[in-house]
């Protein structure tokens, strides 16, 4: 995956103000939708984490057309929620 954007300073929409980690591939990859329907856009790694840490998020419907949705699923599948605060 590409970290252009990452190299460019910024961050995805995803990222947690607490997660330190770096931005993978397009800022704009996936959208996860939360339980109360609020959506959030961001990279593969941000947004597996937080699909991986909020009860009942899904990936917007549009994102089986997205070639970075099977990765983030993979990824959240392997992920505590949380992940940011326990160090993976």
């Amino acid at each position: 995956m590409r970290q252009h954007d990452a190299e460019q300073g910024k961050r995805c929409g995803a990222a947690d103000a607490k997660d330190l980690t770096p931005c993978e591939g397009p800022l704009m990859a996936v959208t996860v939708l939360t339980a109360d329907g609020k959506e959030m856009t961001g990279c593969v790694a941000h947004s597996a984490r937080q699909l991986a840490s909020l009860p009942q998020a899904r990936l917007h419907p549009l994102c089986c057309l997205s070639p970075w949705a099977v990765g983030v699923y993979a990824r959240a599948a392997t992920l505590p929620p949380s992940a940011w605060e326990v160090g993976c």
